[in-house]
């Protein structure tokens, strides 16, 4: 290939984190469902629950087999294309993927046998909390890699010495500055992802009027918990992007394609829409609201935000309308779904909550269906900016993505990307083949939990009804 291996490499992890990251997220939300559903009816005593909690689970465990098998290469990369990285951040990355694995990966791994295949085998406590643990798991481990990154993104509690990190203060390096708005960001856009396959999947059955009265309640859910995730989400990335603007001001200015920071007393027009040009050091084109950007950027009228032209070029993001339009894939999409919430809520409240009333929305329900994707794609065009904005370092500030490659051969490289294409393409496969026949069978509506003797009374009411 005629492409330098450093960028290789960059394609080739990038590759990997793509498919990969469109697992987990699905993992952490729907164990979070599957949880609910089992303690509620382990609450109340309804059946319907149990079949809900049963159907869910296995969508929930045919997606965690994907990511754990898709989440390998990825770490086999540290080594294989980035050992000067591995060697710089080791003392700090390694122990948090250490972390990662020991507390999160080892706790969703032993427990979602039990799972799975504890149903009327263990007591009904016992599954209840393997399930919690898989759902603890599974959040465990986002926050963990989150903690990574932003690291990465905004370095804290370190001091390069030798050429290599050495950690001075962990708690200062964990709670980096881009920390807490990072992994609260990433867990809350996993949480509606989720909701959304769901409501999606419901909508889904409900248009095929299959099981209506079964997949109403989980519509039902969905949408009550997206009521507060959906406009938290939206609060959460604005607050993220405050943030960026103060710690990282070469990305947030990539990512609104603003060249000259504005004076005192004056506030930065904000580009709707626009197409950055780096190499003329400004936009093609572009149509400005006057002062909105101080606003977004600083949440004051006339907050400074530093153009690009006060950076020095060999540390200004690459691909500009990439990143450009990632963004405003990314806030568009959350806005687009917080939207469909609220529509959903206001023709529910026209319909009382009737199901013979919702059948007969029939674009409404449709809607769902296609907004299944949207989520993922707006996940995937966060990670893009996110990571394409923190170049050309690897650890901002402090050690540059050109250094932190392994003097690995392009030809290697680029049999690896070809290899790990197809390996991904065949897990696709696999995953659309499974699912479609759970989706085909749909939820068994004769499952009932075995009865057991119990000397609690609370218990023993439960078992009778």
């Amino acid at each position: 290939m005629d492409l330098p291996s450093p960028d290789l490499s960059r394609i080739q992890f990038a590759l990997t984190a793509i498919f990969h990251i469109l697992w987990p997220i699905l993992t952490i939300s729907l164990s979070a469902f599957v949880l609910a559903m089992e303690a509620w009816w382990l609450h109340s005593g309804e059946v319907v629950y149990y079949r809900h909690a049963r159907f869910w689970s296995k969508l929930l465990v045919l997606n965690f087999a994907v990511g754990v098998v898709s989440g390998i290469p990825m770490e086999f990369q540290f080594g294989t294309n980035w050992s000067p990285f591995s060697a710089f951040t080791g003392q700090f990355i390694g122990n948090i993927l250490g972390f990662e694995g020991a507390m999160a990966f080892m706790l969703e791994a032993g427990f979602i046998g039990v799972m799975m295949y504890g149903w009327d085998r263990v007591p009904r406590g016992v599954h209840l909390f393997a399930t919690a643990m898989v759902a603890l798991g599974s959040s465990i481990s986002a926050f963990w890699i989150m903690v990574a990154n932003s690291w990465m993104q905004t370095p804290a509690g370190i001091e390069v010495v030798a050429g290599k990190v050495v950690v001075t203060d962990y708690a200062a390096a964990i709670f980096n500055p881009d920390m807490a708005m990072g992994v609260a960001h990433m867990w809350f856009a996993s949480l509606e992802t989720g909701l959304f396959v769901v409501g999606g999947i419901s909508a889904y059955y409900l248009l095929r009027r299959h099981n209506p009265e079964f997949f109403l309640r989980s519509f039902k859910v969905a949408l009550g918990a997206l009521l507060v995730v959906a406009p938290l989400q939206v609060l959460l990335g604005d607050a993220s992007g405050v943030d960026v603007f103060a710690n990282q001001p070469a990305k947030g200015a990539a990512i609104e394609g603003h060249w000259k920071t504005n004076a005192g007393g004056e506030g930065a027009s904000w580009s709707l829409l626009a197409w950055p040009d780096k190499d003329k050091q400004d936009n093609d084109w572009s149509l400005d609201v006057p002062g909105m950007l101080s606003v977004l950027g600083t949440h004051s009228l006339h907050g400074k935000v530093t153009g690009l032209r006060d950076i020095p070029l060999a540390d200004q993001p690459p691909a500009l309308p990439l990143l450009y339009y990632s963004f405003r894939v990314m806030a568009g999409i959350g806005f687009l779904l917080a939207v469909l919430a609220v529509w959903t809520v206001v023709a529910m409240r026209r319909t009382r909550g009737r199901l013979s009333a919702l059948l007969q929305r029939r674009k409404l329900l449709l809607a769902w269906v296609c907004a299944i994707p949207l989520p993922y794609i707006a996940v995937e065009s966060g990670w893009i900016v996110r990571e394409v904005g923190r170049q050309p370092w690897a650890v901002y500030g402090l050690l540059r993505t050109s250094e932190a490659a392994s003097p690995v051969s392009s030809g290697a490289v680029g049999g690896s990307i070809a290899m790990f294409a197809g390996f991904y393409i065949v897990l696709l496969l696999a995953f659309a083949v499974f699912a479609l026949k759970w989706l085909r069978k749909g939820p068994d509506l004769t499952l009932q939990p075995v009865a057991r003797e119990y000397t609690h009374p609370a218990i023993m009411h439960q078992e009778v009804l």
